[in-house]
């Protein structure tokens, strides 16, 4: 028996009782193949739904009855791209593949059908964006450079 077939055996039905557990323990839907940055944190547990080849970048908030999922049955591949600091607000869906920008904030009940840009925020369905903020992020940044140097 070769080292991989015994760690397949091994490890396979401790990862199906692990997902099994977290979906129907705390309703979240969170394959293995799904890239997380760090510092992602699930707000709100409940609904959510993450596709397997999703990409969630550093310091993203995903909160209750997200889904991350594909547009079309016969795309399977097709999963959407989070830069880093993006917020997600509850019943967001972000379906096919699409990319969101750094820092980008999508709103509540919101359906994403195309890509975000960065610093902008998205609300409606399908999503159009409503506001950007660059400026906001930037006079954030050097309060918070301007603080730190006192």
């Amino acid at each position: 028996m070769t080292h991989r077939s015994w760690r397949a055996r091994i490890m396979r039905p401790i990862y199906r009782f692990l997902f099994r557990y977290v979906r129907n323990h705390y309703g979240i839907e969170l394959p293995w193949s799904v890239r997380l940055g760090n510092g992602v944190i699930i707000e709100h547990q409940g609904g959510i739904v993450i596709h397997g080849l999703s990409v969630i970048g550093d310091g993203c908030i995903i909160r209750q009855g997200v889904t991350l999922g594909n547009r079309h049955v016969r795309l399977n591949n097709d999963a959407p791209h989070l830069g880093e600091r993006v917020n997600i607000g509850a019943g967001a869906k972000l379906l096919g593949a699409i990319m969101v920008g750094d820092d980008a904030v999508i709103g509540a009940n919101a359906v994403v059908l195309n890509d975000v840009k960065s610093c902008t925020t998205v609300a409606g369905i399908p999503a159009r964006q409503v506001k950007n903020n660059a400026l906001f992020i930037h006079e954030h940044l050097i309060d918070q450079y301007s603080e730190a140097e006192v």
